[in-house]
């Protein structure tokens, strides 16, 4: 059972491994990401990160949409990091059932505007939360479980 799809460009640090896991209630994380999937020391640091008692799999995206499509994941309480929303829109157009996403932490980058203190997109960025809005993908931006939750609207991304 996927409990969330979050959006962090860190993929694995203390916020994802502990606040979210637990208030999650998960026992798997999935961190969906080609270059990581083929990055051994960026696969140990993360694995460092992880809680203890909780399941850590790294996987490319093609290989992330097809164990969660086979259905191998189902067993899970599954919590899927991926670090940008182009991933976003992949996983989504190819699982359905995905239809929650948290935006968590998207750093500034030269054209970037700020959605708010840690989210900040590019024109493709905005465009494709858009389409994702469209297809009526439920999105907000959230750090942490703690902290008030903003609902990403057509409105917020066009100011």
């Amino acid at each position: 059972m996927i409990k969330k799809l979050r959006v962090d460009y860190r993929l694995v640090h203390g916020q994802v491994a502990i606040s979210w896991s637990r208030a999650l209630g998960v026992d798997c994380i999935l961190v969906a990401n080609d270059e990581v999937a083929k990055d051994e020391m960026r696969q140990s640091m993360l694995r460092i990160s992880k809680p203890q008692g909780i399941k850590l799999v790294i996987k490319s995206m093609e290989d992330s949409i097809k164990a969660i499509k086979s259905g191998v994941t189902d067993k899970y309480k599954l919590f899927i990091v991926v670090n940008n929303v182009k991933d976003v829109e992949r996983l989504t157009d190819a699982v359905p059932e995905i239809n929650d996403v948290n935006l968590g932490v998207l750093p500034a980058v030269e054209g970037s505007r700020a959605l708010s203190k840690a989210i900040n997109v590019t024109a493709d960025d905005t465009e494709t939360l858009k389409h994702l809005l469209s297809k009526g993908i439920r999105m907000e931006i959230q750090q942490v479980p703690t902290e008030t939750a903003v609902k990403v609207t057509e409105k917020l991304l066009e100011s």
